[in-house]
This record gives structure tokens, sequence and C-alpha cells, in this order.
């Protein structure tokens, strides 16, 4: 079976638009495919035009017709995330309470994403894009259908049948993978809300609601994205995922209700 390791990337020569754009055709992109796409840039090398060609050169491939979605996260004002128990870990109580203070309330039409690359913060930010309302786990998207994609994302549904991901697995999208592995893929905590018995846990994290900074609280299942790894490399190993070099990256494109279904099944067996 061919890997990703035993791909030779070819030379890293500053590449531009038609050869992105033959590279995603061959990679199996179709036209009017909706999308959900996370992208690691610097595996690119040297684009002419940057973020901006990539982007375009998606849409000469998947057309007009196609919605381009991609995580639009946020963890700075989130009082329950594994960034805010990092940095303030070490904090004294005074410390804490000056860190908490200034915290930034969420606003989905300004809070930029965080770390989520910059092909997902130029997307967010494009002028026709719309976001969805969660503040911890926005999703962001452009096409036409960028606004229904968006229009439901509930507080206590992170990434279920109340978010985003609902929305492209009933539109028969596919993920496409750009220079990152599996570990990032947002989909696979869909088939999360289908095991019996998942954990659930208290969030809290701050909106901006007329200018004033709101605590929100709610409660979600633990999300577990620690063995989404193994998870896809055994998904590697069905007809499923198409992968191969766009530009210097290695990529992969796999239907999204392929890989939550096959999700769903392995972490049923997996976590028991």
């Amino acid at each position: 079976m061919t890997t990703e390791r035993t791909l030779s990337p070819p030379r890293a020569d500053r590449i531009g638009r038609d050869r992105l754009a033959a590279d995603l055709a061959s990679l199996g992109l179709r036209r009017g495919q909706d999308l959900l796409v996370h992208c690691s840039l610097r595996r690119f090398g040297r684009i002419d035009g940057g973020t901006a060609t990539l982007l375009a050169a998606i849409q000469d491939v998947a057309g007009p017709e196609a919605t381009i979605v991609v995580p639009a996260q946020t963890a700075g004002n989130s009082l329950t995330s594994r960034v805010f128990r990092s940095v303030t870990a070490r904090m004294d109580a005074e410390e804490c309470a000056r860190y908490v203070a200034a915290m930034p309330g969420f606003d989905p039409a300004s809070t930029p994403s965080a770390g989520m690359g910059a092909f997902a913060e130029y997307v967010r930010t494009r002028p026709s894009a719309s976001r969805s309302s969660h503040p911890q786990t926005s999703f962001a998207a452009i096409g036409p259908r960028s606004a229904v994609s968006m229009a439901v994302h509930d507080l206590d549904c992170h990434f279920g049948d109340r978010s985003p991901l609902s929305w492209l697995y009933a539109a028969d999208a596919a993920i496409l993978l750009l220079g990152v592995g599996y570990s990032t893929c947002t989909a696979f905590h869909f088939a999360e809300y289908q095991l019996a018995g998942v954990l659930r846990r208290p969030y809290h994290c701050f909106t901006l609601e007329a200018g004033t900074r709101v605590q929100r609280e709610f409660t979600d299942i633990e999300l577990d994205d620690s063995d989404f790894g193994r998870l896809g490399s055994d998904l590697d190993l069905t007809p499923a995922p198409r992968y191969g070099h766009v530009g210097p990256a290695f990529c992969r494109l796999v239907s999204l209700r392929a890989a939550v279904d096959f999700a769903a099944e392995w972490l049923k067996i997996q976590r028991g």
C-alpha cells in the first residue's frame, strides 16, 4: 500500500495556481463538491500569491457551486480549555484573576480563530464568509450555501448533530486535508457523539453581547482527539481516502460521510 512515508515529494519550487489546480484534480477533487478543509500552508513552501492562490485553485476545481468550510475555533475565551489550563497552571490566585479579567468575549464577526492556520483564517475573513455562532468551536464557510451551512450551531453541541458538521454530513461533503494528518480532523468528533455512555462535562467561556462580556456555561460531551491519528491510519487501509501531493504537500481527500461512519465503528471498538 502507498503511504505518506513512501511517497517522495516533488521539488519545492515556487508553485502557481494552475499547478495547484491540476494536482487537486488529480487527487480526485470534483466539481460541485462541498468541502471541509484543514490546511497547513507552510507545507506548500512558496506559492505565488500565497493563501489567496491556494483558495482560488480549490475553487477552480470545485467550481462556484461548492461550499468551502474551515474550522474557526477559539480557545482564548474559555475557562475550561487546554490552553487556559496550560497558561494559568503556575499562576497564583491574583495573577489568574487578572488574566481572566482580560480574556475577550467571543464575537463571531470579529474574533480571530486560534491555531487553525493561515488558510482557515483567510477564509474566515473573506467579505462573503459566514461563521457559526459557537464561542469555542465555530466554523466558517464561503460559497453559495455558506449561510445555511453555518446557521445551526447550538451552544451545548460542539461537533454533533446541531453543528455545521451535521450539515456537511447530510450534504455528502468531502474532507480535504492539505499538508496535515488525521489528528486535526474535526469530523471525527462528529462520530464521538454516536458513542453510548460518552462522558459529559461542564464548559465555561465568554461571549460578547451588545458590547458587554457575558459568561456562558453549558454541558457537552468530553471531546478526545488523542487517538485520531491511529483512527486515521486504519481509515487509510480502506479504499475511502485518496492521497497524493498538491505541490510539495502530502494531502488526502475522503468522503466526510465515509470517514465519520468508519470512525463511529472504530471508536465503539477501540474505546469500548
